[in-house]
């Protein structure tokens, strides 16, 4: 099993207050899924996402992630698991503006230990993947919106993660160009990468293959479209 969460829970507290964001939340997620996680403001998916993407751990219950007990691991091996396992995509992007496209890719891998040549290949590999060899050499304020989305999928694509985590990737995208994207991430589905979608648009939501319904911090359906 690649993700298995059981009862999680996750409490902030707020001055004197303890806020619930996640209420014994459980669900597993086997490898070349994609699902999209659903539901209005204050539901609970930023939470969930945090917390699959390692960068929250629950208050309660557990998650385990391809058989380690991420609560028991401390932060350099977090941020190990967030370098190797998990590739993000964020709506606002991410790229730094004074690099090209094929060097926000690569950026990932030069704090590894590849040779120049080795990074290169992988650099070309991602990029053709999402459509977007001939944009290489251009700066982010060069590029149209999904262009840049599909620079920052490339640049989440590049270590080979188990889990691609893309939190509203078309938010700031026109409809089509939101359509385009979500093709890219179908063909990438389709080749084997396991995807996770935070949304809370129906129509996004419509691609993936699975979908959690979230409401007030716990799962209110989990279905097979």
């Amino acid at each position: 099993m690649l993700i298995e969460l059981l009862d999680v829970s996750k409490i902030y507290t707020v001055g004197t207050q303890e806020v619930p964001a996640l209420r014994d939340v459980s669900l597993d997620v086997t490898e070349n899924e994609y699902l999209a996680i659903m539901g209005p403001s204050g539901s609970g998916k930023s939470t969930l996402m945090n917390i699959i993407g390692c960068l929250d751990t629950p208050t309660g219950g557990s998650y385990r992630l391809k058989e380690r007990e991420v609560s028991q691991l401390d932060d350099d091996e977090l941020a190990e698991i967030r370098s190797a396992e998990i590739g993000f995509v964020f709506q606002t992007f991410n790229l730094l503006p004074r690099m090209t496209a094929f060097q926000n890719v690569e950026l990932p891998l030069i704090y590894g230990r590849s040779d120049r040549a080795s990074r290169a290949a992988r650099v070309w590999s991602v990029l053709d993947a999402v459509g977007l060899r001939e944009r290489a050499h251009h700066r982010p304020n060069e590029l149209s919106g999904g262009q840049r989305q599909r620079v920052a999928i490339a640049r989440a694509l590049i270590n080979e993660p188990s889990i691609i985590l893309a939190d509203e990737p078309t938010g700031n995208l026109d409809s089509v160009t939101g359509e385009e994207i979500m093709q890219v991430f179908r063909d990438l589905n389709e080749a084997g990468n396991t995807i996770i979608l935070v949304t809370h648009e129906q129509y996004i939501a419509d691609h993936a293959r699975r979908v959690i319904k979230l409401l007030d911090g716990g799962v209110a359906s989990d279905s097979v479209t």
